[in-house]
């Protein structure tokens, strides 16, 4: 990523696609046992692939040897990626082990192969057809997939352009209580069904959010940096141990949905956030329960959200440096300047960073 000024011209270089869910029902018997054969010989490739690239084993070199177990190489190419994120992710968190316990399919997408060479969607009147490559025999297997009804238009498009080869999309299946599809979908034609860019009260506002396992802390400053408006908003029971991971989820994503368009009603132009994408590893305390919100809390995945949601709205992002936000000299005068708490403060700081950076951005550009 080049530049820290994201808008809907340049966030292909952070997001390139969105995930849409959906129902996979397997009708056929058959069918059936030959995907969970093909999920489980993929699973197996990936955790052996993890192997490779901790080693440091070329592609090339893994695909040939896991062809015996996966004889397709576009589904070993993409466990390969799916490897090296694996980890990636391990590395972040300081982790020694990386365990694949579930069973699961993915095939990367390629506008060449009429938008996915291995797993295709067909749309048809109220579902989608979906067609499985079996590689051990050439057949395919059939299944059909049914979405949310407000995605319907845009992957129709989707499969059109993809017979044109306009465009590619990534699949992947999963298994828990139910099969379920995941379709990737450029983020372009994402914007293009799902933006909101009708401006209320732009005035060139700055909103800081200071993102957190159970709060989101938001202060609006104007272009000389004066405080407007601040906003937290507080869930301290996701962090309570038993509470559900998926609902946790849902409702930090939610908040930080409701914020930002509150941060649009008031007049922001402008949203600022940590650039987290610099920040190689976790810092955990000396807290037992400190280090379990951590590690639970993908905060990068809400940072995406926030991100997204920022760009769907027609505002923009700026991402910002993140050291000393929460702990320095300069955050400790700001709490005691402005009487704000230490939440507050490192808002108050990321919107000040993030005028900066816009300062500095016009400033280039003249």
């Amino acid at each position: 990523m080049s530049t820290l000024l994201l808008s809907r011209e340049n966030i292909e270089q952070l997001i390139e696609a969105v995930t849409v869910n959906g129902e996979l029902v397997v009708e056929n018997n058959e069918d059936c046992m030959k995907l969970a054969r093909l999920a489980r010989a993929y699973s197996k490739t990936v955790k052996a692939m993890v192997n490779y690239v901790i080693r440091g084993v070329s592609h090339t070199t893994a695909t040939k040897q896991l062809y015996n177990i996966l004889p397709d190489y576009v589904y070993l190419e993409t466990a390969y990626k799916n490897a090296k994120a694996l980890v990636g992710s391990l590395k972040e968190t300081n982790g020694s082990k990386c365990e694949i316990r579930r069973f699961w399919l993915a095939s990367r997408g390629s506008r060449y192969d009429y938008g996915n060479r291995n797993i295709r969607i067909v749309p048809r009147e109220n579902f989608f057809e979906v067609w499985i490559k079996y590689p051990w025999d050439g057949s395919w297997i059939g299944a059909k997939a049914f979405f949310g009804e407000k995605y319907i238009p845009m992957l129709k498009e989707l499969a059109e352009l993809a017979s044109r080869r306009a465009e590619g999309y990534g699949v992947v299946i999963s298994f828990r209580e139910h099969p379920r599809i995941h379709v990737q979908v450029p983020i372009h034609l994402y914007l293009k069904h799902f933006s909101n860019t009708k401006q209320f009260n732009s005035r060139g506002f700055v909103a800081g959010f200071d993102l957190n396992s159970d709060r989101i802390n938001m202060v609006v400053v104007d272009k000389n940096g004066k405080i407007v408006y601040m906003k937290s908003a507080e869930f301290p029971e996701v962090t309570l141990h038993g509470f559900p991971a998926e609902l946790a989820k849902q409702r930090r994503l939610q908040t930080l949905s409701y914020l930002i368009r509150l941060a649009k009603l008031v007049g922001v132009t402008y949203i600022a956030f940590e650039n987290l994408f610099k920040v190689k590893k976790r810092r955990f305390t000396k807290s037992f329960n400190a280090n379990r919100r951590i590690s639970k809390f993908a905060k990068k995945q809400l940072l995406l959200h926030g991100i997204l949601k920022s760009v769907r709205e027609g505002l923009y992002v700026v991402l910002v440096n993140p050291k000393g936000t929460t702990s320095s000299r300069e955050h400790s005068e700001v709490m005691k300047k402005h009487g704000l708490d230490k939440h507050m403060a490192s808002a108050y700081l990321i919107a000040l960073r993030g005028l900066d950076e816009i300062n500095i951005n016009n400033y280039k550009q003249t």
